[in-house]
């Protein structure tokens, strides 16, 4: 990442005990992206964003905020904002109260309280609802008044812990684009911890791949589903998750085997040792289906097919099965043989011992 620091993780470590919950964590957010840490869960995502605020102390290593060194400077004077999946509004107070709750204790004056209210309210699309109690708006307007909470602080960054994890799956879906639409707009640094892979797509500039307490990989959204450096960020960036199959490289290195029932063989980019073990890595969505008997497919049966209306899910009879996802209806029945392909640039190989990427492709 490129731009003015304004997190920096160097070498943190933290221990619960003789729990090693974060390792050797090198980590830059420069001044007004959009990073998203995700992972499943238990794999120091959360441990991470609650370091940043304060929330936890770390073990070693240094912190440091818009250049200043915060190991030991404690929440409230690290001047963040932190956005819970919990709303944690005070439900005695209407939504201007809520908003300016913050400034009050500042000692700022009503009347600039105020205005600093109807200027986030115009942000976060609530102008006509300042006078409403948390009890009287909808879930998503409660989060936006936490989001607006955070934005009238104008603080050095906006740290998202998991924010929409309490919503229906629609409403998921708009609130994502208006965070990160409030976030263009007021040009903030945002950090976003979510285990939901599609919303650190859709929403980060950057994603940092996290397990066990180490970051896997971080880059682009898009670099990541075509170049993941491991099996892990492979299986876990796409939806559905990539397919992976046990193969063995063919006696002129430049096609693999996959070990399905058909014994089916796809050609790979490069070349790579006759007669090694691979572990063979194919997204559905890059598998393309015809004629079985047609030169360029190798034959696979069907054991399930799933319309969904704008694409149908093909599993094939196998085990491991090799899940197919193609654009439309489709006729291919449960039972049937059809012919599949793959380019060899979209063939990720990962090494079964490590699961360490050995060739990567991308397009």
């Amino acid at each position: 990442m490129t731009g003015t620091p304004q997190i920096e993780f160097s070498d943190v470590d933290k221990h619960y005990g003789s729990f090693h919950a974060l390792k050797s964590i090198d980590l830059t957010i420069p001044k007004g992206q959009f990073v998203a840490l995700v992972g499943p869960s238990g794999c120091g995502k959360s441990t991470l964003l609650r370091s940043i605020a304060g929330l936890e102390k770390i073990s070693s290593g240094t912190i440091r905020i818009a250049g200043q060194t915060v190991n030991d400077i404690p929440p409230r004077k690290r001047d963040l904002a932190m956005v819970f999946q919990s709303y944690a509004l005070y439900p005695h107070m209407n939504v201007r109260d809520n908003l300016t709750y913050a400034l009050r204790l500042k000692g700022i004056a009503k009347d600039e309280r105020a205005k600093a209210a109807d200027d986030v309210a115009k942000i976060i699309g609530l102008e006509g609802l300042l006078d409403r109690k948390p009890k009287e708006l909808s879930g998503g307007q409660r989060q936006r008044v936490a989001m607006g909470r955070a934005i009238i602080r104008q603080p050095k960054a906006f740290l998202f812990d998991e924010p929409l994890s309490n919503l229906d799956a629609s409403l998921r879906v708009r609130m994502r684009k208006e965070i990160r639409a409030l976030h263009d707009r007021i040009g903030s640094t945002s950090v976003y911890v979510t285990h939901d892979q599609i919303e650190a797509m859709t929403m980060a500039d950057h994603v940092v791949v996290m397990q066990a307490g180490v970051i896997e990989q971080q880059g682009p959204p898009l670099e990541l589903y075509e170049r993941p450096v491991n099996r892990f960020v492979a299986g876990f960036i796409g939806s559905p998750a990539m397919n992976f199959v046990d193969a063995t490289v063919t006696d002129d290195g430049t096609k693999v085997v996959l070990e399905l029932q058909s014994k089916p063989t796809i050609a790979i980019a490069g070349q790579l040792e006759p007669g090694r073990k691979v572990t063979a890595g194919l997204r559905p969505e890059h598998i393309e289906t015809g004629d079985p008997s047609a030169q360029d497919m190798a034959p696979i049966m069907i054991g399930a097919a799933e319309a969904t209306g704008a694409t149908t899910y093909l599993f094939s009879d196998d085990d491991p099965e090799l899940i197919i996802v193609t654009d439309g209806a489709n006729l291919i029945k449960q039972g049937e043989t059809v012919g599949f392909s793959i380019a060899p640039e979209r063939v990720h190989l990962f090494d079964p011992g490590s699961g360490r990427a050995l060739t990567q492709s991308g397009g």
